[in-house]
C-alpha cells in the first residue's frame, strides 16, 4: 500500500470569519475556513481547500481579475501570495498591523490594503516587468483618517478609491499623484461608516453607516443666493472650479431595529444588498431606494455579503454558526446553503462505497458529507444530546448512531428518515457502537455500566446483555468477514464474543494498561488496541496471543497549552492515541489522539511510515511545542487576556457567555481556547484516502496517483512509442499490457477506449491474471467522470465472466477495485432512475399521441372505402387530362374523396415515423 498521502480537502467547515470573494466569471466562491481558504465551484458542485496554512485565522481574501493571484491575510497582518491556478505559495509578507480590508484594482496593476488608520497601495507582482528585488513594491501610503479604516473600494477605471473609517467619515483618493487635488472628505454620518461605493458612471458616490443611513453624493454646483446674477449661474464650471464640489443630494434610511453589519453594491444593475445584525438582509434598487426583497438567514448577524459579476448571485456569511449561503435573488432560490457543526466533532464513518462521510457532534446533529463535492447532503437532528458514535451497515443504505440521550437510532439513507430507535432497560449514556456485517444485530455500551447491549434490527427488541467486564466499556468493534465482536474496557482487558455461537464462548485478553481505542482487522483475525501508556498492541484472535507492539510515545508531537506550567515534553495528557484504524489490506495502521500528529505505521515491520501535522494554527492550544517567552507574564500569557472590553463598538464589548463554558447558551461563544485533537480517524474503503475529525474540521488526506510514476514489470523495449505503434496495428492485448507495464494513465486510457466493442470479450478472456486487478481499479477510477457508460459496463461484465473463479478465490486483492466499481454502478443507477422518472409523463404523452394517430388512420380508411373510386382516377396520358383533373377535383371536393386520400397518405407516412420512434423508446 502506498503511503504518499497529502492533504486534499477540508469538510465540515464552510465559513469562519472575514470576507467572501467571487471569481471574475462568478462561478467560484472563496471562503476563509479557519487558517485556510476553501474554493467552492458552484457550477460543477465541487470544492477544494488550498494546501497552505496561515499561523492564525484568515481575516481577508483578495483575488485579481485574471484569477491568477490570490492574496490572503490573517488577523495579525501576515499575508501569503498564492498562485491561484497551481495552488502554490509564491511569497510571504508581513504588514505588521491588523488588516481590515484588501482590494485589487479592476485592472489588477495595484492593490490597496487598509492597515490600521492608513491605506497602503502596492504594485501587483508581474512577471512581464524587469526583475525586481522584492515581489511587493509599495506605491504610496495614504493618511487622513483618525481611526481604523473599515473598507476600500476602487472606481471602475482604477484611478480613484474611496475609503471609510470609524471616525465617521469617508475619503476620496487618487492613485496618481498628479490628481492629488481630487482628495475629498465626506462627513455627515453619525456612526461608523462601513462601506462606500461608486456608481457605474462614477458620477454618484454612496456611503452607508452602521446606524442605517445611506447618503447619496454628487459633484454639483454650490447653492447660490437669489441676489446672484444670471451671468454667474451660466458661468462654466471649468472657469470657476470653486463652485463645484461633492455634496449630499439625497438621504435615505433603512429604519431597521438592528445595526447594519455589511453591504455590497453592483454598479451595472444598481443593486444594493445590506446585511443586519439580526440576521436580516435586504435588496434595494438605487438611486430610487426601492426595496426589492427582505429576507432573513437566521437570528445571528450577517458578517459579510458579496455579489458576483452578473449581479445574479449573492453570497452571505455568518460567523457565529459557520453559515454560508449563495442566493439567487431573481428566482428567490438558494444555490448553496451550508452550515458546519458548531461544536466539536466526535466521530466519523465512511460509507461502504467511500463516496460519503458521516460526522456526529456534541451539538446533537449528524451530517452526511459528499467526499467529491465537499457539501453537506443531509442533516439529522432527532438526537436530544451529544452523538458519540456512527456506523454504517455493510450495504451502506442503513446507518446507526449512538448518543448520550440513551438511544441508538437507525437511519434510512434512501428516504433520509429515522425508522428504528433502540433503548436499554434503563436510561444510560451510550458512548460506543458496533454493527454486525449482516446488519441484523447492533451493539452499544456505556461508561455508566459494565454491560454490552445487543438489539435485533428487525424487531428493535433487546435480545441480549453481555456481562463480564469489571469496568466501563470504552470501545466496540465487529469484524468485516464474520460476526465476531471485540470489546475493550477500563478493567485492562479485551474480550472477544461469539454472538451466534451456541456455546457463547468468550476469550479475555489481559492488557497492561487502560484501553483507549480498538480496531479489528478486516479479515477478523487480528485486533489492535491503543493503551493509556502510549502503546499499540496487536492480538491474534484465534490463538489468543499478542503478535506485535508499537511504542507510539516517541512518535507523537506534543504541544504546550497556554495555561501549562510545564513543558510539552513533560505533558502526559497527549502521549497516547485515542483513535486507530486498519487499512483495507490490514498491513497499515493510522493513529491519532489529543495531540497535533497523525501517525501512519507499517504493521509487519512495526515502523513509522509517515507523520502528519494536523494544524499550525496558533489560535488553537497545543499546536506549539514552545511558547513565546515575550508573551508570558506573572499573570499568565497575554493571549489569554480578554481584550473585548477595549473595542469601540458597544455590541462587540458585551459578553453574555459563562466563563469557561464550552456548552450551553450560545454554543459558538466560549471563553476557553479550543485545543488541538483528533477525535476520530478512518481509512476510506477504496484505500486511496483517510479522514480525520479534528478541531479544524474533517481533514481528508489522499494519494494523487496521477503524478506518481510507478511502472510494473518494465522492459527496455517497452516505450510509449512502441505501445502506440502496437495499437495502430490493432494488437489490442499486447498494447494494453504494454500500457499497464509503463503505468502511464493517459496511455492506458487511450488504449482502453481504442479497443472495439466486439473485441472486448476476447481481450478480457486472454488478459493475464496479474493485470485483472489493475484494469478493474483503472475502470473504477475513470468510470465516475467518463461519458462511455456502456463501454465501461461491457468491460466489467467481460472481466467478471472470464475470471470470476480467480476473483472469487482472491477477494482480498480486489476489494479496493470492486468498491470503486460498486460506487460507479450505484451512482449511474440512481441517475438512470431519475431520468426515467423525469421523462415518464413525456413517454406516456408520446404513446397516447401515437395511439390517437392510429385511430385517425383507421377512420380515414373507412371513409376512403365508402367513396367512388372511379371519380378520382386520372389518366396522365390523356390530352384532356387538365379537364378531367378539374372535374375530378370538383367532384371530390363535394364528396371529400381527394382530400381524404391525400390526408391518408400523409397520415400513413407520419404513422410510420411515429411507430419507429415509439419502437426506439420501447427499446
Amino acid at each position: 500500500m502506498k503511503s504518499d498521502f497529502k492533504f486534499s480537502n477540508l469538510l465540515g467547515t464552510v465559513y469562519s470569519q472575514g470576507n467572501l470573494v467571487y471569481t471574475d466569471d462568478g462561478t467560484k466562491l472563496l471562503s476563509p475556513v479557519g487558517n485556510r481558504v476553501t474554493c467552492f465551484d458552484l457550477i460543477n458542485n465541487k470544492s477544494f481547500t488550498f494546501p497552505y496554512e496561515h499561523r492564525r485565522n484568515v481575516a481577508r481574501v483578495a483575488l485579481n481579475k485574471q484569477e491568477t493571484l490570490l492574496l490572503s491575510v490573517d488577523i495579525d497582518g501576515r499575508a501569503i501570495l498564492v498562485n491561484f491556478k497551481a495552488r502554490t505559495v509564491l511569497h510571504h509578507f508581513n504588514f505588521k498591523d491588523k488588516v481590515y480590508d484588501i482590494k485589487f484594482t479592476p485592472d489588477s496593476h495595484h492593490f490597496a490594503v487598509a492597515v490600521g488608520r492608513f491605506i497602503q497601495v502596492w504594485k501587483t507582482p508581474d512577471f512581464q516587468e524587469d526583475r525586481q528585488f522584492a515581489p511587493f513594491v509599495r506605491h504610496r501610503i495614504y493618511a487622513g483618517h483618525f481611526a481604523d479604516v473599515t473598507s476600500i473600494n476602487w472606481s471602475s477605471d482604477s484611478r480613484f478609491f474611496i475609503s471609510t473609517s470609524k471616525d465617521l467619515t469617508s475619503r476620496l483618493f487618487s492613485l496618481d499623484s498628479e490628481e492629488s487635488s481630487i482628495a475629498m472628505t465626506f462627513a455627515g454620518h453619525r456612526d461608523t461608516v462601513i462601506n462606500a461605493f461608486f456608481s457605474a458612471d462614477q458620477e454618484i458616490i454612496y456611503t452607508i453607516s452602521k446606524d442605517g443611513a445611506l447618503f447619496q453624493w454628487e459633484y454639483t454646483k454650490k447653492p447660490t443666493d437669489d441676489s446672484d446674477s444670471e451671468d454667474d449661474d451660466e458661468e462654466e464650471p471649468s472657469t470657476n472650479p470653486k463652485r463645484m464640489s461633492w455634496r449630499i443630494t439625497k438621504k435615505n434610511f433603512f429604519f431597521a431595529s438592528a445595526k447594519v453589519k455589511c453591504a455590497a453594491f453592483h454598479p451595472e444593475s444598481k443593486l444594493l444588498t445590506v446585511g443586519f445584525s439580526n440576521g436580516e438582509f435586504r435588496l434595494y434598487e438605487l438611486p430610487d431606494f426601492n426595496m426589492i426583497q427582505q429576507l432573513s438567514m437566521g437570528q445571528n448577524e450577517v458578517n459579510t455579503v458579496s455579489i458576483n459579476k452578473t449581479g445574479e448571485w449573492l453570497a452571505f456569511g455568518s460567523a457565529k454558526l459557520g453559515q454560508l449561503l449563495v442566493y439567487e435573488w431573481q428566482s428567490e432560490s438558494y444555490i448553496l446553503k451550508q452550515q458546519g457543526h458548531f461544536d466539536s466533532t466526535n466521530c466519523l464513518s465512511y460509507s461502504p462505497d467511500g463516496s460519503r462521510v458521516v460526522t456526529a457532534s456534541d451539538d446533537g446533529k449528524i451530517k452526511i458529507w459528499d467526499v467529491v463535492s465537499g457539501f453537506c447532503l443531509a442533516t439529522f437532528e432527532e438526537h436530544s444530546s451529544a452523538v458519540t458514535a456512527v456506523k454504517f451497515a455493510k450495504r451502506g443504505q442503513v446507518m446507526f448512531s449512538a448518543s448520550l440521550d440513551g438511544t441508538v437510532k437507525a437511519w434510512d439513507l434512501i428516504r433520509y428518515r429515522n425508522f428504528r430507535t433502540f433503548v436499554g432497560t434503563e436510561r444510560i449514556r451510550f458512548n460506543c457502537l458496533a454493527v454486525d456485517p449482516s446488519g441484523e444485530v447492533v451493539c452499544a455500551a456505556s461508561e455508566d455500566t459494565y454491560d454490552i447491549y445487543v438489539w435485533s434490527v428487525q424487531t428493535s427488541q433487546l435480545v441480549d446483555t453481555l456481562s463480564g467486564h469489571k469496568g466501563p466499556v470504552s470501545c466496540l468493534s465487529f469484524g468485516v468477514e464474520n460476526s465476531v465482536l471485540a470489546s475493550a474496557s477500563w478493567d485492562k482487558t479485551i474480550r472477544v464474543w461469539s454472538l451466534f455461537d451456541r456455546s457463547g464462548h468468550v476469550e479475555p485478553f489481559e492488557v497492561n494498561s487502560d484501553v483507549l481505542a480498538l480496531a479489528m482487522r478486516p479479515d477478523s483475525k487480528e485486533v489492535a488496541v491503543s493503551t493509556l501508556n502510549g502503546q499499540v498492541q496487536f492480538w491474534d484472535i484465534e490463538n489468543a496471543k499478542q503478535t506485535g507492539n508499537i511504542d507510539g510515545k516517541k512518535d507523537i508531537i506534543g504541544g504546550r497549552y497556554l495555561e501549562d506550567r510545564f513543558t510539552a515534553k513533560n505533558a502526559a495528557r497527549s502521549k497516547h492515541f485515542t483513535t486507530i484504524d486498519y487499512s483495507f489490506d490490514g498491513l497499515t495502521l493510522v493513529a491519532a489522539g489529543n495531540n497535533n500528529s497523525i501517525c501512519l505505521y507499517d504493521i509487519p515491520n512495526e515502523v513509522l511510515l509517515k507523520r502528519f501535522t494536523v494544524s499550525k494554527n496558533m489560535e488553537i492550544d497545543g499546536t506549539l511545542e514552545f511558547l513565546n517567552s515575550s508573551r508570558m507574564t506573572e499573570a499568565g500569557s497575554l493571549d489569554l487576556i480578554d481584550r473585548d472590553g477595549e473595542l469601540s463598538d458597544l455590541e462587540d464589548r458585551l459578553d453574555n457567555t459563562l466563563p469557561g463554558a464550552k456548552r450551553g447558551g450560545d454554543p459558538s461563544l466560549r471563553n476557553t481556547r479550543p485545543a488541538i485533537r483528533v477525535n476520530s480517524i478512518q481509512f476510506s474503503p477504496t484505500a486511496a484516502s483517510f479522514a480525520a475529525a479534528s478541531t479544524d474540521g474533517i481533514m481528508i488526506y489522499s494519494i494523487d496517483d496521477r503524478v506518481i510514476f510507478d511502472p510494473f514489470d518494465l522492459d527496455i523495449d517497452i516505450t510509449p512509442e512502441a505501445t502506440l505503434e502496437c495499437l495502430s496495428e490493432k494488437e489490442w492485448l499486447n498494447s494494453l499490457v504494454m500500457a499497464f507495464r509503463l503505468n502511464e494513465r493517459y496511455l492506458i486510457h487511450k488504449v482502453y477506449e481504442s479497443i472495439p466493442v466486439q473485441d472486448i470479450p476476447i481481450v478480457a478472456n486472454d488478459l493475464p491474471i496479474v493485470y485483472i486487478e489493475k484494469l478493474l481499479s483503472f475502470i473504477g477510477d475513470i468510470a465516475m467522470t467518463s461519458q462511455h457508460i456502456e463501454h465501461n459496463l461491457l468491460w466489467i461484465k467481460a472481466l467478471i465472466s472470464s475470471h470470476g473463479k480467480y476473483i472469487n478465490k482472491n477477494k482480498h486483492q480486489f476489494n479496493k477495485a470492486f468498491r470503486a466499481i460498486n460506487r460507479f454502478i450505484a451512482r449511474i443507477g440512481k441517475e438512470i432512475v431519475k431520468v426515467a422518472k423525469d421523462n415518464e409523463y413525456s413517454y406516456l404523452f408520446l404513446k397516447t399521441a401515437n395511439a390517437n394517430s392510429e385511430e385517425d388512420q383507421e377512420m380515414e380508411f373507412e371513409g376512403f372505402n365508402d367513396e367512388d373510386d372511379d371519380q378520382i382516377v386520372v389518366d396522365a396520358s390523356d390530352d384532356d387530362s387538365e379537364e378531367d383533373e378539374e372535374e375530378g377535383e370538383d367532384d371530390d371536393q363535394e364528396n371529400g374523396g381527394w382530400f381524404t386520400s391525400k390526408k391518408m397518405e400523409i397520415t400513413l407516412a407520419g404513422s410510420d415515423d411515429s411507430d419507429e420512434e415509439d419502437g426506439d423508446d420501447d427499446q
